[in-house]
């Protein structure tokens, strides 16, 4: 599977109670129970206004999916290539995703 950093405008999410962010997480879970094809949520990260996921797929159509099927926005997708650190650079290796 490839993974992507997806980017959503969510105004106001950063102000969300654990409530309310464990109901975005459960319906997203519970999309990707049902969507039949390999697919998995690693984490997010919540800022202001944007959620910034982290998703193993197949293609970028399977997340469009998803997003439509838990009623979440996409407002970008990209392909992660590579993976680096402050490891990276003191010469240790770049992850190549």
């Amino acid at each position: 599977m490839k993974k992507y950093i997806i980017e959503r405008d969510v105004p106001g999410v950063g102000n969300m109670t654990a409530e309310e962010l464990e109901a975005i997480s459960k319906t997203s879970v519970a999309v990707i129970s049902v969507l039949g094809r390999p697919y998995t949520w690693v984490q997010s990260f919540v800022t202001e206004n944007k959620i910034y996921c982290v998703h193993e797929a197949e293609n970028e159509q399977d997340i469009r999916e998803h997003a439509k099927c838990a009623d979440i926005p996409v407002n970008q997708i990209n392909e992660i290539n590579a993976v680096i650190d402050p490891g990276t650079a003191q010469g240790r290796s770049t992850k190549t995703i």
